[in-house]
């Protein structure tokens, strides 16, 4: 019957893209393109995206996959996204606090460079080659500075910060300080960047609050990342899943590790969670 409930209804399933939906160059594997679809068709299973990514960077990804909703999670859990009516549900940007933090850290570290993300610009400052390629990969307006005092304020949603290892490691270190120890909201992205969301915020609050909107219990919830800015998103759900390229401190906190991106990690999780779905 039309109207019968399908196993995996009341599930949520958040995938990060980089180095997890997508293989190391970047590409979706069929694999996992399948296994969405007989996710989402055959077991009714309701499916997001999660990144780091900005609204329209993130849009090709979500086209890619024939979803029925349009939900995703968009710069590190800055906000949630409707693609299917074009609007943005839920923002947190930076508060007060944190943008004077970061104004005081730029002066400081001087080696390091800020990239400034709004929901619409990224504003640019001791501008690199490096930064400048980061940058336009995100696909919103590039506006440069040459002083933070003249960055306008409007809603910054994130601040990647990269530089060299050694002045990323200090830099971070700093910022935790200054941050009263908090570090939920700080993310190493890599070992050249380091990023900042509002304080309360990361994929993990966000995945759980378009959880909320979607009618989602958070015992029905899944998720699958990579790398460290996915940690908080693991630790939110009920079912954590880690990539095997994925460092030991993810693996330490999944309750799955699935295969290695490049053949199929989401996949994996999806098998798992038709498998298993009745005994979670």
């Amino acid at each position: 019957m039309e109207n019968e409930k399908k196993p995996l209804s009341d599930w949520l399933l958040a995938s990060d893209i980089d180095g997890t939906l997508n293989n190391k160059h970047r590409t979706l594997p069929k694999k996992n393109y399948d296994a969405i679809q007989k996710y989402v068709y055959e077991y009714g299973g309701k499916f997001i995206l999660a990144s780091g990514r900005s609204i329209e960077s993130m849009r090709k990804h979500f086209n890619k996959l024939n979803l029925n909703s349009g939900y995703a999670v968009f710069i590190n859990g800055a906000g949630i996204y409707d693609y299917k009516n074009e609007k943005i549900l839920w923002l947190s940007p930076l508060n007060e606090r944190i943008v004077n933090m970061i104004k005081k850290a730029v002066k400081k570290f001087r080696t390091v460079k800020p990239q400034i993300v709004t929901t619409e610009n990224v504003y640019l400052l001791n501008l690199s080659l490096s930064a400048y390629i980061l940058a336009k990969s995100s696909k919103l307006k590039i506006k440069r500075f040459r002083k933070i005092e003249d960055v306008p304020t409007d809603e910054w949603c994130k601040v990647i910060f990269t530089g060299l290892p050694w002045d990323i490691n200090r830099f971070m270190k700093y910022i935790i300080r200054e941050n009263n120890g908090e570090t939920k909201n700080l993310m190493k992205s890599s070992v050249f960047s380091f990023e900042i969301v509002n304080e309360g915020t990361n994929k993990g609050v966000a995945v759980l609050k378009t959880a909320e909107l979607l009618g989602v219990s958070p015992s029905k919830t899944a998720a699958i990342g990579d790398y460290f800015n996915d940690y908080q998103m693991l630790k939110s759900v009920a079912v954590p899943a880690c990539c095997g390229q994925a460092p030991r401190g993810m693996k330490e906190i999944a309750k799955l590790v699935t295969c290695h991106c490049d053949r199929g990690a989401v996949a994996d999780l999806i098998e798992y969670l038709i498998k298993n779905h009745k005994t979670l």
